[in-house]
């Protein structure tokens, strides 16, 4: 039957997306080795093209088919372009015809602001099982939250700042998202990630899978950006903290319910699934009222009746994807591990919010990023290497239009960006066991990501010169 409070429309429409996008993905393996079977059949190149036209709406690059009859088709550019060209169809279709349902809810920012926040950070673990954190997990508009994945949810301070300073100024400039003299503040949030059924082996790689150190450390970098805050402005009071936690089997949440005062204790928190269970067999206005006496029992009663309304938000609609899980995936997910199609580098992403689909790597420069890079290429050495599979990597920044050279600055640092990686890794870049895409987004309109050129086909500019 499920929970009264779980919206099992909303439910079916998510599975739908997720499986259309993700079984796009994972059917390249089997159609390519069907080509590759007809390589030194008669009209072997307009048999493999029929065949991939049927099965993924789009062609491959004839010059590598043309050289199949005279050495051996070259299946890892083969497989990275049919990587590239799925990924750019997704987030083709993403950007025209909204499938999580639309660009803007003016309803929920509205709700956020009742509940005392002006803006919605949030940063969960860049590990590709939170990938769909916010718009399945949380069940959040993705436009109404700014999401800023790093490995181990250890973001970068001294940039938040930044953009907690941006949003402060043009509160006070533009009265956007509200006016600065109305009493809100700016909710900073960190997700860090767990695993109930396998905790000592698939927790989050960044902290060793240790849960503790996990939530630990995503609360001694929430505390620092207060400080910091506090420090510079003299105003700390203008920040809120929050800390949560995601199993990845099951999609559960926990919230560590901070006081009144922001006190946040790490080793305390309420699980969304004893939630469930304890409201399970209620009437749904029941079940919301006993939720919010949950969240000020954990506070011990002294929270504000704003972040309750939150966390009850949050605690409800995880619900729904309790029930999701439980639903398609008999309760757990079966990639308990890794199973990420590709990575994704550098600053964007906004059309990614499924699970397992991409690994994320936030950074302007290799440099800065390394260390996360080198966890994604580690994942993959496993999931694509080990197959004799090469690492699909998407590159993007995006940029603002309403900036003059903005794009022209995006489109230096991708190709900076590419040049790093390869140079990072060349063996693999040499063998051909690591290519990248190379695209730019303009982020003041609702619109896909423009594709520059990749590793795996020579450009018209490069052609040029």
């Amino acid at each position: 039957m499920g929970h009264p409070l779980t919206n099992r429309e909303r439910n079916q429409w998510l599975w739908t997306y997720d499986n259309q996008v993700k079984s796009s993905f994972d059917k390249i393996v089997e159609v390519l080795k069907r080509i590759s079977a007809l390589q030194h059949e008669p009209d072997f190149e307009q048999k493999a093209q029929a065949l991939a036209l049927d099965s993924f709406g789009f062609s491959l690059p004839e010059e590598v088919l043309a050289k199949a009859w005279v050495t051996q088709l070259d299946m890892r550019s083969l497989f990275a372009w049919c990587v590239f060209e799925t990924y750019k169809r997704t987030s083709e279709d993403f950007f025209t015809s909204n499938p999580l349902g639309g660009e803007e809810d003016t309803a929920f920012d509205s709700f956020v602001q009742d509940c005392g926040f002006h803006l919605l950070d949030v940063t969960p673990c860049a590990d590709g099982r939170l990938a769909h954190a916010i718009s399945y997990a949380l069940r959040l508009p993705f436009s109404s939250v700014r999401r800023r994945p790093y490995a181990g949810a250890m973001f970068d301070v001294e940039r938040t700042v930044t953009r907690w300073i941006k949003t402060e100024h043009r509160r006070h400039r533009e009265g956007v998202p509200n006016q600065a003299h109305e009493d809100t503040r700016y909710l900073k949030v960190v997700i860090y990630h767990f695993s109930s059924l396998d905790p000592h082996h698939q927790g989050c790689a960044a902290h060793g899978s240790n849960d503790a150190l996990a939530a630990s450390s995503g609360l001694n970098r929430l505390h620092d950006f207060r400080q910091a805050v506090e420090n510079s402005f003299c105003c700390g009071a203008s920040v809120t903290l929050l800390l949560l936690g995601l199993d990845t089997d099951t999609d559960a949440i926990r919230i560590h319910v901070p006081t009144a005062d922001g006190a946040t204790n790490g080793n305390r928190w309420l699980d969304a699934r004893e939630v469930y269970s304890q409201t399970v067999t209620m009437a749904p206005d029941a079940a919301r009222e006993a939720i919010g006496e949950r969240v000020r029992q954990e506070a011990g009663g002294a929270i504000e009746e704003g972040m309750v309304r939150f966390i009850s938000r949050l605690l409800e609609n995880n619900i729904s994807q309790i029930d999701f899980v439980r639903q398609f995936h008999k309760g757990a997910y079966g990639d308990a591990g890794h199973a990420e199609r590709f990575i994704g580098v550098g600053i964007g992403f906004k059309e990614i919010h499924l699970r397992n689909l991409t690994y994320f790597a936030h950074m302007e420069t290799v440099e800065e990023g390394a260390a996360d890079l080198d966890v994604g290429i580690k994942i993959f050495k496993g999931l694509n290497i080990s197959r004799g599979l090469p690492v699909p990597v998407v590159i993007r920044h995006d940029f603002h239009s309403s900036v003059p050279g903005s794009r022209e600055r995006a489109v230096r640092s991708c190709e900076r960006i590419a040049a790093a990686v390869h140079g990072r890794y060349q063996d693999l870049s040499r063998q051909g066991l690591l290519h990248t895409l190379l695209t730019v987004r303009d982020g003041d309109h609702h619109k896909p990501p423009e594709v520059l050129g990749s590793s795996l086909l020579r450009t018209p500019m490069e052609e040029a010169h």
